[in-house]
């Protein structure tokens, strides 16, 4: 299953709407923000986290294997900064921490519903696909939509809106040459104007405080863990895959990048047969318990009957990227009820605990 390249560069979006009005006139501002997840007490619906004392037993075991697991410098490798690298990936630690959204932002909503969501990160995926743009634009537009929905409350018909404003003001931060205004306009079969795309782009800046530069994409991340199994191309496209399906999936807002470039390595690796030894624990800073909710939430949504209708299905299904999609997919649709079964045995004795 290939992608066609002769598609219009029109992309029609199933939330599209035609009204010229700019975000401002249906844009209230939402209740207080929540404080960073960090600061949270323990929440036993927050997957993401543990108890404290599993917490604690969590870095213990990632610190013995810090203390012990030696790293080769990649000194030959001058993109790979080895002798800043350590101090880099620390200053990116807390900078992923202060852009998450607010896992919870729907709450907030009156008009949307996090399938509508969904839907939009799907025309997202085409769009900049067709447009053949960096990876990084695509995590960035998606990061600055919720993180603009966590601190406003948008109306349905400025959906759209609010998705490809993102992905403007991503393009002209991570591109070399980004599409022009005029460009996006047409992504939205002239559903918006130029005016209120630029308008647009002013109310999301303001409302994010200029904050674009913090967040730190999981392809960050994956480039740092790869280097566990000496960079392997399937193992890598794999995780890609994964890592891009997450961002269709709510109940990922929770992860930090770390944590879902983490659990996309995992998967992938998983389903290729590997462990998850010293090396990746050492350069994700996660042990394998730790991806194990991640994991499962992933094989769910993959073995989904309606999963192969999604786009980022038929563009991993392009033999550009090695079918990377057909293959977790029939993976997953064999494991599924295994791991349903030990997810639910796992549910049952925690709440018997």
């Amino acid at each position: 299953m290939e992608i066609s390249e002769d598609e219009s560069e029109a992309t029609p979006c199933p939330i599209a709407v035609t009204q010229e009005e700019a975000i401002v006139e249906d844009v209230v501002p939402a209740r207080e923000e929540s404080p960073p997840v960090e600061d949270l007490p323990y929440d036993r619906d927050d997957w993401t986290r543990a108890p404290p004392a599993t917490e604690a037993m969590y870095k213990e075991q990632v610190e013995r294997v810090q203390a012990t697991f030696k790293d080769e410098p990649d000194d030959w490798d001058m993109t790979m900064v080895s002798e800043y690298s350590d101090d880099i990936f620390e200053y990116m630690k807390k900078l992923e921490v202060e852009s998450m959204p607010d896992a919870n932002y729907m709450e907030k909503q009156s008009e949307i519903q996090w399938h509508m969501r969904a839907t939009l990160i799907d025309w997202l995926l085409q769009v900049h696909l067709r447009y053949h743009m960096l990876p990084e634009t695509l995590w960035i537009a998606v990061n600055i939509v919720d993180r603009f929905l966590s601190k406003r409350t948008v109306s349905l018909v400025k959906l759209q809106l609010v998705g490809v404003t993102a992905m403007f003001i991503a393009a002209k931060y991570e591109e070399i040459v980004a599409p022009s205004v005029t460009e996006f306009v047409h992504m939205t079969e002239n559903g918006y104007t130029r005016e209120e795309i630029l308008k647009g782009e002013r109310i999301i800046l303001q409302s994010l405080n200029f904050s674009v530069s913090s967040y730190c994409s999981p392809y960050s991340w994956v480039r740092r863990i790869s280097k566990a199994d000496d960079y392997d191309l399937q193992t890598r496209t794999l995780s890609k895959f994964l890592m891009e399906v997450t961002l269709l999936d709510h109940r990922f807002l929770r992860a930090k990048p770390s944590l879902i470039a983490a659990i996309g390595m995992y998967t992938a690796r998983k389903m290729l047969g590997g462990d998850w030894n010293e090396a990746f624990i050492f350069y994700s800073s996660f042990v394998e318990d730790q991806l194990v909710q991640g994991h499962a939430y992933l094989i769910e949504t993959l073995a989904s009957p309606d999963f192969g209708e999604q786009y980022v299905f038929r563009k991993y299904a392009n033999k550009k990227f090695l079918k990377a999609s057909i293959f977790a997919k029939q993976w997953a649709c064999e494991q599924w009820p295994s791991i349903a079964q030990s997810m639910n045995a796992m549910i049952l004795d925690g709440a018997g605990q």
